[in-house]
């Protein structure tokens, strides 16, 4: 027996696909455990930094500010991005906004940390006290890797598999250009503080600043090697077949952030002698010219410099033997009375001048 009919009918269906562990993929399931793994890392570091920086609140520097403020971006950024995999696999919904929200916490983070890095190689804090005109441009780069950034997120975000990748690759050159330019500027940067700091021959911040870079160096290298690693694999083939490592092209970029800013935590820890990485005027002015010197003793201190003496015969007067920087500090503590010093000081200089009479006493 059989049955026919012509009647036209319309129908709806719900077609649900899930695995054992949830509604996520099978390539992008490991970002999962992953972002939760990275908000514990976060929140470690966050814990780590505000104990120390609660133990030597008063010697903080404004470059630990910034610093505790990008590892708190990185563990919100990690938190929410956690809560959206979490939510699309339980329930199989996408939710846009929320995902929109972590794309805008991740850029804010990326581009406060390269203000971080650039700021940190043009000295601030470390070898001047104030960054002047440079301020605004830093700001601006800032600002402008932000727009960039967010706009590339928007693109990503509404980007269809179907769709031509010519608007999404016209978003990605603006923003391979500036990051060049930074990479340019911090090197530059670096290249200048480091010879100013081995003019002053002060080791201790030079030290610093020589893992920085090695830090710095080793983390452009392994971004271009996986950068072509991942266009390789997953850019110009037409079908990607090694599927289960699609994930790593996202969390590669989290581990190599989080590494890097672990570096810089461990690097600029607050301690005990948390004022010897601090701009010093006694000791990073060294290099200013004597009628400078002079006149800055002279107005500020109420003493006149060393002269050399006069023999009775009423001979030339001999040039005074070049004294080492040991030797001038010691003239400088036996002669400038450290009481007056709070007249004209900023509080800054005070902590300053205070770390540097005790570390001569």
């Amino acid at each position: 027996m059989s049955l026919s009919s012509n009647k036209q009918f319309r129908a709806t269906a719900s077609v649900e696909m899930a695995a054992p562990s949830g509604y996520l993929s099978a390539a992008i399931w490991p970002l999962l455990p992953f972002f939760g793994i990275m908000c514990g890392v976060y929140t470690l570091l966050c814990t780590g930094w505000l104990l120390v920086c609660w133990l030597q609140w008063r010697d903080l520097l404004r470059i630990q500010y910034w610093i505790g403020g990008v590892a708190l971006l990185g563990m919100v950024e990690s938190a929410t991005y956690y809560g959206v995999y979490s939510s699309i696999n339980s329930s199989g919904y996408f939710n846009a906004e929320v995902y929109m929200f972590a794309e805008w916490i991740s850029v804010a983070k990326r581009a406060l940390a390269r203000m971080l890095v650039i700021i940190v190689s043009l000295g601030f804090g470390i070898v001047k006290p104030r960054l002047g005109p440079a301020l605004q441009r830093v700001v601006g780069t800032g600002v402008l890797w932000g727009v960039l950034g967010g706009i590339n997120a928007w693109l990503r975000l509404h980007h269809k598999a179907n769709d031509s990748n010519r608007d999404l690759l016209l978003s990605e050159v603006p923003l391979s250009l500036l990051d060049s330019a930074i990479c340019w500027w911090v090197f530059v940067s670096l290249a200048h503080t480091m010879r100013t700091l081995q003019l002053r021959r002060n080791t201790i911040k030079l030290s610093l600043y020589r893992h920085f870079t090695n830090t710095l160096i080793f983390a452009v290298i392994s971004s271009i090697v996986f950068m072509l690693y991942s266009i390789k694999s997953y850019r110009v083939l037409p079908c990607i077949t090694e599927w289960k490592e699609v994930w790593m092209d996202e969390a590669y970029w989290h581990i190599l952030f989080a590494s890097v800013l672990s570096v810089i935590m461990v690097l600029w820890r607050p301690t005990n002698n948390n004022q010897r990485y601090a701009f010093t005027p006694l000791l990073d002015n060294a290099d200013d010219d004597e009628d400078e010197e002079e006149q800055f003793v002279n107005d500020a201190y109420g003493v006149k410099m060393r002269g050399t003496s006069t023999s009775e015969a009423g001979e030339a007067r001999e040039p005074e033997p070049a004294h080492s920087l040991d030797s001038d500090l010691r003239w400088v503590e036996e002669n400038i009375p450290t009481s007056s010093l709070p007249l004209l000081d900023s509080d800054e200089e005070i902590i300053n001048t205070k770390f540097e009479v005790s570390k001569m006493q």
